[in-house]
């Protein structure tokens, strides 16, 4: 068994600060893929906290598809995250925006759906504009997260009903900290893993220009899906 290195943090949060100490020593190559994790048990004594408290960042470190459990063999690495992805945020924050972008599969989604029948002339040419920002920053040194955020609300903004778009609003911080993190991972690999991000929300785009409600709401949490995707395994979409 792969020694895993852990040191008390102060108590806020201690979920998320778990899960993401171990995320940094996966990102960092101290655990690598098929290594197994101490026991709940041998967590807990490490870091004097409860087994809950461990159980849920063992739960979400699963969910994220870094870990997985084996029977007979206690929580394994299962996948590494992009390399520099621990530059680009405390590793704790990585868990806050991945619950973040689980919201946001179920709000966008639905959002996108509604804005594909909804949608105005002027609010369909506010999409296309944001899109089209997108394009030509893609062609530049990359999408900002301001240009991305601006797509989303203009969506939400589409969907004929505001509450969607000031639950976005309410949650900006969150979200472009989580865009940030996102597209600076991006930046650091290939073009053409940038170009395939924009083309998503390309496909977003068209599934409400052609009204597609159903086509739209798969386009967008198929969107939000591959960007925990790029975050939490680095072998995908290489």
């Amino acid at each position: 068994m792969t020694n895993l290195i852990l040191m008390p943090q102060k108590k806020e949060r201690l979920g998320d600060r778990i899960y993401g100490q171990i995320l940094q020593q996966i990102a960092s190559g101290a655990l690598r893929p098929g290594d197994r994790l101490p026991s709940e048990n041998q967590i807990c004594q490490t870091l004097n906290v409860s087994r809950p408290v461990v159980r849920q960042a063992l739960m979400r470190l699963q969910a994220d598809g870094l870990v997985i459990t084996r029977k007979g063999l206690g929580t394994v690495v299962q996948n590494t995250p992009p390399e520099g992805l621990t530059r680009f945020s405390e590793p704790s924050n990585v868990a806050h925006m991945l619950r973040c972008l689980e919201l946001r599969m179920a709000v966008e989604g639905q959002a996108a759906a509604l804005a594909a029948t909804r949608h105005t002339t002027a609010e369909l040419r506010q999409i296309a504009k944001a899109l089209e920002a997108m394009k030509e920053q893609l062609l530049q040194n990359g999408v900002t997260t301001a240009a991305d955020f601006e797509f989303h609300l203009a969506v939400a903004a589409a969907s004929g009903n505001f509450l969607f778009e000031q639950v976005l609003q309410s949650l900006d911080d969150a979200i472009r900290r989580g865009m940030t993190i996102a597209l600076s991972v991006t930046k650091e690999l290939s073009p053409e893993r940038a170009q395939r991000v924009f083309d998503e929300h390309r496909a977003i785009y068209d599934a409400i220009a052609q009204r597609d409600s159903a086509g739209a709401d798969l386009a967008m949490r198929y969107h939000l899906g591959r960007v925990r995707q790029r975050v939490t395994d680095a072998s995908r979409d290489q």
